[in-house]
C-alpha cells in the first residue's frame, strides 16, 4: 500500500503543477531529445486509443483495483506486493484523472506530459510509469517461478495421503 500511496502521490503532484506552470500542447525540452516535457489532455488509453470510450477506462481500471486489493490480503511475496503496489498506484493515479477532471465524472481526460522522442512516440505521465515498471516486476516473477505465497518453483497440488 505504500508503494501504490507513493506512486499516487508523485503522480498527483505532477501533474498539479504541469497544469498550473505549462501551456497545453507546447514542448519544453528538459534535457535536449532525450527528456521534453509536453502538456496534452488524453481522453483514451495509450496512444489516445478510444478517446470516445474513456468510460469504459474507468471502469476497467476500478475492477483491476478491486482485485488488487482483494488479492493483497493474500500477498506473502515482496516482489508481488511490489509490482501489486505499482499497478495499483498508476491504475488509482490516472483513475482519479478519469473521475475528477474535465470533462466531467467518469470521463476526465487523463494529465500527460513526460515525452522520451528516442524511446517512443507516445507522452505519459508517473501513473502510466507505475503501470510499466509493474508489467516488467511481473514478467519476472513467473519467468523466475516466484509465487504469491512467496514460495519459488511451480505449485504443486498437495495429494491425499495414503493411509496404510
Amino acid at each position: 500500500m505504500a508503494i501504490a500511496a507513493g506512486v499516487i502521490a508523485i503522480d498527483q503532484v505532477s501533474k498539479s503543477i504541469v497544469v498550473a506552470v505549462m501551456v497545453e500542447g507546447v514542448a519544453v525540452p528538459i534535457w535536449g531529445n532525450v527528456l521534453i516535457f509536453e502538456f496534452v489532455r488524453n481522453p483514451g488509453a495509450a496512444f489516445s486509443f478510444a478517446s470516445g470510450a474513456t468510460w469504459i477506462f474507468s471502469l476497467l481500471a476500478a475492477g483491476v483495483t478491486v482485485v488488487i486489493v482483494w488479492l493483497a490480503r493474500r500477498l506473502k511475496s515482496v516482489g508481488w506486493a511490489v509490482a501489486f503496489g505499482l499497478l495499483l498506484g498508476g491504475t488509482l493515479g490516472n483513475l482519479s484523472d478519469r473521475l475528477f477532471r474535465e470533462p466531467g465524472f467518469g470521463i476526465g481526460e487523463v494529465i500527460d506530459f513526460i515525452n522520451l522522442p528516442w524511446l517512443m512516440p507516445a507522452i505519459f505521465n508517473v501513473a502510466d510509469i507505475g503501470i510499466t515498471f509493474s508489467v516488467i516486476v511481473l514478467i519476472l516473477l513467473v519467468l523466475t517461478g516466484r509465487n504469491f505465497d512467496g514460495t519459488r518453483g511451480p505449485r504443486q497440488k498437495k495429494s491425499p495421503q495414503a493411509t496404510p
